[in-house]
């Protein structure tokens, strides 16, 4: 890879990382397809965890994972429920997304950049998520959660969307979404923490 395709790869992979921290199966789901029919924005290494995504089996299985989280976070409760298993799996697929796209890098620095980036800005993401659906349960006990899905799972789709085709502008994006997330979270931690009580 020349330093373009580098920026780009990079850019891709945490637009994709941060897009798995909506949801986790709908960026590989679109990645594969992009994969599949030759879509990529720069060359791709189609083999390991890329060859699969974007085979026969990767795609039903992604697929069929993506419409089960999809819908499963339309359930009160159960979407709480789900935000502890995605909350890891969600850190995963940035790693593997951003691993995905740096396959033609050293292996060092390829597996170097996504544990740090990729694992780090899905984590960041996820956790946004989950500290304002906590908040909206918290509120309207679960019955606003359902606009909070649809609008995680639009954000995802977008996010994805961008990483794919404009990869650049999606590492502008990961930026204003870490630093959202983690604004969401220090207010949250603040809220959460005991005011002091001034005595005479």
């Amino acid at each position: 890879m020349n330093e373009i395709e580098t920026l780009m790869a990079v850019s891709l992979g945490l637009g994709l990382a941060a897009a798995s921290g909506f949801r986790v199966f709908i960026p590989p789901f679109a990645y594969g397809l992009f994969l599949r029919f030759d879509m990529m924005p720069i060359p791709i290494e189609m083999s390991g965890f890329s060859g699969w995504m974007a085979s026969d089996l990767g795609l039903v299985i992604l697929g069929a994972a993506m419409v089960i989280e999809i819908l499963g976070y339309y359930i009160p409760w159960i979407d709480n429920l789900l935000d502890t298993i995605a909350s890891p799996a969600a850190v995963l697929a940035g790693v593997l997304m951003m691993s995905s796209t740096l396959s033609d890098s050293n292996p060092m620095i390829q597996w170097g950049i996504s544990i740090i980036a990729g694992g780090s800005v899905s984590g960041v993401v996820q956790v946004g998520t989950v500290a304002t659906r906590a908040v909206s349960t918290a509120t309207t006990g679960g019955l606003g959660n359902p606009v909070v899905s649809t609008v995680e799972a639009g954000a995802c789709i977008f996010c994805t969307i961008i990483a794919l085709l404009l990869p650049i502008l999606a590492l502008i994006l990961v930026i204003a979404l870490v630093g959202y997330s983690g604004n969401t979270l220090r207010k949250k931690i603040s809220g959460d923490k005991p005011q002091s009580q001034n005595t005479p």
